[in-house]
């Protein structure tokens, strides 16, 4: 039975009349940013760390495989232990890692250093979006809110896909007037306003119910076996995948012998890590995390495979490359929030997929002697597909998530978006194997219209999501009204 919330209720909690405020977003924001931008500004600095440590340019590739993997590994691991510790003491100490990581960075010596500080960013920068799913769920319950607070998740995804863009820009800049190490120690100051603003206006967590075990039974809660398997499973399979084509038969053997113990565990477990059971019955949560993938497999290949085929076929320079996918970037931000807003989720869904499918029809079109336009367009496309695929499937996530469980579901949610972007690394690697070509790019567009079509199929044949843009949006005006 549902406890009404009055507004006596509210106020005695301490809530304004708009539980959304600035100050409370704000931190949660900054935090969210982190991770892009920490994912896309090391690009500019390979090259100039490679030359500064004498090492090759192929061998720094680890410091961005590195935080991938740790935050394919954290994300989850960290929204687990904000439903069982706190979100905001869970946030706080994400941001403690990134300025560690940041200063380790500032200071290495040696390619070893320089990887250690990406894990640690990765692990930290991991800690922002689950936390920030599990305040504002929190604040919206307490709030008495029955809609998603769209405009506080489209700023949400605002935060990733800006800075994600703005990253090579940035970093272009600091690299160039600082030199490399700022590509680590600009952690320092933004993360010295991330906590100020979050020690200051972030809510403190409810106390924690200590009673007895210590350790013991703050390990059961968070079922940290789990989390252990998850790891090292999670670990081996990257690992197995950015191999790829060639077969690491090793990485593969340990994601078996880590996975099937992992599995039986978590079946036998009353409140498991990673809930294969509630996963298997919650079908609107698990084709979310599919199309997640599916979709950011498409968005990242053509971030990377067209970058790597404009300057090898099409003659065009690094900076040239970045400037003509800036749109990508401008638009998802642009279109992000007005979508947001709404609390729909079948028809921006749809139109991720369309667009998807247009963008890869596109790509097949291309030629190294196509105009500058034709290469904008694509752009332009995929930057709508960007969008909606994250407004969409995010509130989709809020909607379909257990409200104890959405910090580790919200951590699943990015995990499948790191294996999607990881996959688009190994697919361009595959199709580029024998030089980087116009087939090679064609190739790459008839794997992305079919990843399009099953988007479009996980997405008009959902049933759950059929009536469920009608309902949400006659409650968004009620909630919108309160943010």
């Amino acid at each position: 039975m549902r406890t009404v919330t009055t507004p006596a209720d509210v106020a005695a909690r301490g809530l304004t009349r708009k539980p959304f405020a600035w100050t409370f977003t704000s931190p949660l924001y900054v935090g969210s940013s982190l991770n892009p931008i920490n994912s896309s500004i090391i690009a500019t600095a390979l090259v100039p760390i490679a030359a500064a440590l004498h090492v090759s340019v192929g061998s720094t590739a680890v410091l961005v495989s590195s935080l991938y993997l740790a935050s394919a590994v954290a994300q989850p691991t960290a929204g687990k232990l904000a439903e069982v510790l706190g979100a905001r003491r869970i946030f706080l100490s994400g941001i403690v890692l990134v300025l560690l990581g940041g200063l380790v960075g500032g200071l290495g010596q040696n390619l070893a250093m320089l990887t250690v500080a990406r894990v640690l960013i990765g692990i930290g920068t991991s800690a922002a979006f689950p936390c920030a799913m599990v305040l504002i769920r929190r604040r919206a319950e307490d709030a008495g809110l029955d809609a998603p607070p769209g405009g506080v998740l489209g700023g949400i995804a605002i935060a990733g896909m800006a800075t994600a863009a703005v990253g090579p820009p940035i970093g272009g800049l600091l690299v160039g007037a600082a030199g490399w190490r700022w590509a680590f120690l600009i952690n320092i100051p933004v993360t010295a306003i991330a906590m100020a603003m979050a020690v200051r206006w972030l809510p403190k967590d409810p106390v924690p119910d200590r009673g007895h075990g210590g350790f013991r039974k703050v390990a059961d809660r968070i079922d940290l076996p789990g989390i252990l398997g998850f790891a090292g499973s999670m670990t081996a399979l990257v690992i197995f995948l950015m191999s790829l084509p060639h077969v690491e038969w090793i990485a593969l053997a340990v994601f078996v012998l880590a996975a099937l113990p992992t599995v039986v565990w978590e079946l036998r477990k009353t409140a498991p890590f990673f809930d294969f059971r509630g996963l298997a019955a919650n079908g609107a949560l698990a084709r979310t995390y599919l199309r997640q993938a599916l979709t950011l497999l498409g968005v990242y290949s053509v971030m990377y495979g067209m970058t790597q085929w404009m300057e090898a076929a099409h003659g065009i320079s690094t900076v040239g490359a970045g400037l003509l996918l800036l749109p990508m970037g401008a638009v998802s931000a642009l279109l992000s929030r007005p979508l947001a807003s709404r609390n729909l989720v079948r028809g921006p869904l749809i139109a991720s997929a369309v667009t998807m499918l247009l963008g890869s029809v596109g790509i097949m079109l291309l030629t190294s002697h196509s105009p500058a336009i034709a290469i904008v367009l694509v752009s332009l496309i995929f930057g709508v597909t960007s969008a909606s695929t994250t407004v969409g499937n995010q509130t989709a996530l809020y909607l379909a998530a257990p409200p104890d469980q959405i910090g580790t579901a919200s951590g699943l949610f990015r995990t499948f978006g790191y294996l999607g972007t990881i996959t688009s690394a190994v697919i361009g690697s595959i199709v580029f194997r024998d030089g980087v070509s116009d087939h090679g790019l064609h190739t790459l567009g008839i794997v992305l219209v079919a990843a399009g079509l099953a988007v479009l199929l996980l997405t008009v044949l959902d049933r759950r999501l059929m009536n469920r843009d009608t309902n949400r949006q006659a409650m968004a005006a009620e909630a919108s009204s309160r943010l």
